[in-house]
């Protein structure tokens, strides 16, 4: 037999459920509670099915017909209880349960005296639920179509046979509907909008919270780590001008440098950790810097409006250029780097030049471990990462990153 693939024995991982929102757990909350109502009018009904004339008082006259009604309903409520977790099924089956329910109302309430029916009010319950289900001027419209129906007349005697007392009934009802609805929706339109501004306001918290905590951060950090970084320094020069040795002070030197490194990136961390910090500014210093250092003549120019972009973003694009200078000055042998960062279009893109040894690229990052490391950068940030090199014609790199508009401006 053949050996079994290792993917076989991994089991598959289902797609994480997707968590509903603020709305729509209020729409399952009252899409229960009106499942509960359900089951208290049944309660009602079983008490008429079994006391014959509670029953004839409510319209419940035809017991066999009655039955098949109530486990109708019993049947849908079940169903519609059910599917509610699945939002936009849950949705339609509710609302067609609700007309079902409508529609086995107007029979009881056509047989128990019509718009003088104690069953009457239960209408105005219906309503109510419409509305809370379906907070829309429209959700009055179903409730309201069953007053002309439980009239027991013919609709184009309606005004003629009602008389002045039915017609006022029938406005009467039509009224309350429309105050109740218009209630509904008033309330439900406040609380979407305090909804808003508690959202808004604990947006608004996290972000300071988040900021005090960069804050403390970078205090720890620059108290601590910036401190030791500095005494270092302060120790290898000290050593350098004790030491005799050339290879000794050579060594020291190295040394220094490198902790000079450190403590420079450090600070950039630190303004990374903070909100002023600005991206243009922090690359050309950090090119002025790093040419300083190595010799290397970085020539740097940022071109169009460079927008203010998220921090990961920003940290994306500063950790690709010192990967590609440390290439440029390990690798590329080159005197002179180009340093370019452009915004066009919602597209910010940072490129690299030099005109070095370069190396045979053939699409294959394999060994690259810098470059591998700025595609997964771009992988990350949904953006693209491309190269370009020959033997003896220098190498080129472009990192690009989309930046959304709503985006713009936000640390």
């Amino acid at each position: 037999m053949g050996e079994m693939p290792l993917q076989a024995l991994i089991p598959a991982q289902s797609a994480p459920l997707r968590q509903p929102s603020w709305a729509e757990r209020k729409f399952i909350t009252r899409a229960r509670t009106l499942f509960f109502a359900r089951l208290a009018f049944l309660a009602i009904a079983l008490v008429g099915l079994a006391f014959p004339r509670l029953g004839h008082l409510l319209g419940l006259k035809n017991g066999s017909a009655v039955f098949i009604g109530y486990v109708c309903i019993l049947f849908y409520s079940v169903v519609n209880y059910l599917v509610l977790e699945r939002i936009r099924l849950g949705r339609i089956v509710t609302f067609l349960t609700l007309c079902c329910d409508l529609l086995m109302l107007v029979v009881v309430i056509f047989h128990s005296g019509g718009l003088r029916s104690p069953m009457l009010p239960t209408q105005l319950m219906y309503t109510i639920f419409f509305a809370l289900l379906f907070p829309n001027p429209l959700a009055v419209v179903p409730p309201l179509l069953t007053l002309p129906v439980v009239v027991k007349m013919d609709p184009d005697q309606v005004w003629r046979a009602l008389g002045m007392e039915g017609a006022f009934l029938l406005a009467w009802h039509s009224a309350v509907n429309f105050i109740v609805v218009y209630v509904i929706i008033y309330l439900n339109e406040r609380e979407e909008s305090q909804h808003r501004d508690v959202v808004e306001l604990q947006e608004e918290l996290k972000q300071m919270a988040v900021m005090e905590e960069r804050s403390r951060l970078s205090r720890e950090i620059h108290d601590g780590l910036g401190a030791s970084l500095s005494s270092l320094i302060i120790q290898t020069e000290v050593l350098y001008h004790r030491a005799k040795d050339s290879v000794l002070r050579k060594e020291i030197l190295s040394l220094k440098e490198s902790a000079e490194e450190s403590i420079d990136e450090l600070r950039r961390s630190i303004s990374l950790l903070k909100s002023d910090f600005d991206l243009v500014p922090a690359l050309e210093e950090y090119c002025c810097s790093f040419g300083q250092r190595t010799q290397l003549e970085v020539r740097f120019r940022a071109v169009g409006h460079i927008p203010k972009t998220p921090g990961k973003v920003e940290l994306a694009v500063f950790r690709v250029l010192q990967e590609a200078l440390q290439n440029v000055r390990k690798h590329g042998q080159a005197r002179v780097a180009e340093v370019e960062l452009v915004h066009v279009d919602g597209l910010l893109t940072l490129r690299v030049a030099d005109e070095g040894v370069g190396f045979d690229y053939r699409g294959n990052l394999q060994g690259h471990y810098g470059l591998s490391n700025m595609r997964e950068r771009a992988r990350q940030h949904r953006g693209e990462f491309c190269v370009e090199s020959a033997p003896g014609k220098g190498c080129r790199i472009a990192f690009s990153v989309p930046v959304e508009e709503s985006t713009l401006g936000k640390a």
